[in-house]
């Protein structure tokens, strides 16, 4: 079996700083993106392959904000007690809000309203309607098939999922959750 040459030390001092130069290229570029000014549209599409990185669109915690807010005060104006969610395009939770006088398994269930909407990318209305087919889909760990989610699409691709939980009905928790859409212009 033929033995194995030791890289010089040149050798790996210079792909040592390659690969630095690479990962450092990287970390910039990422925080220039992470400063960009949240007004200005995104350069992006929603899901871009370039060689082996993906970029994708994803909403701003301000945007997610505004979208809870808005569910929430829709229900207030009901005078109804809702918790929402706003998860973003991956399932993970960007805002929740806790109306006054929520019930306290209205915050897990808008969590996982929300990411069943966004993983999806249709309301959880319709989603539970497609249980009569394939009821297994509801086996699927942290997915909730009532209605009350939401998705929020850019391009025609999802982006983040409002759940809304806690209302008398799943048609009313999935109006305020279309409001935390509406309120995103979408």
């Amino acid at each position: 079996m033929p033995s194995r040459k030791k890289p010089s030390s040149r050798t790996r001092v210079l792909v040592g700083g390659a690969v630095l130069a690479v990962v450092g290229a990287g970390v910039v570029g990422t925080v220039a993106a992470s400063a960009a000014d949240s007004t200005s549209p995104a350069p992006a599409a929603v899901a871009v392959r370039s060689g082996n990185l993906t970029e994708s669109t994803h909403l701003t915690l301000d945007a997610a904000t505004k979208a809870a807010q808005a569910a929430v005060d829709a229900a207030e104006q009901d005078g109804r007690r809702v918790s929402v969610a706003v998860v973003d395009r991956n399932g993970n939770t960007l805002v929740t809000l806790r109306g006054d006088g929520a019930g306290p398994q209205s915050y897990e269930s808008a969590e996982r309203k929300a990411f069943t909407a966004v993983s999806w990318n249709a309301p959880t209305s319709e989603l539970a309607k497609r249980l009569e087919q394939a009821p297994t889909l509801k086996d699927i760990p942290g997915t909730l098939f009532l209605a009350g989610g939401a998705p929020v699409a850019a391009k025609g691709a999802p982006v983040a999922g409002i759940g809304v939980a806690g209302a008398p009905s799943g048609d009313l928790d999935e109006r305020y959750a279309q409001a935390g859409v509406a309120a995103l212009g979408r």
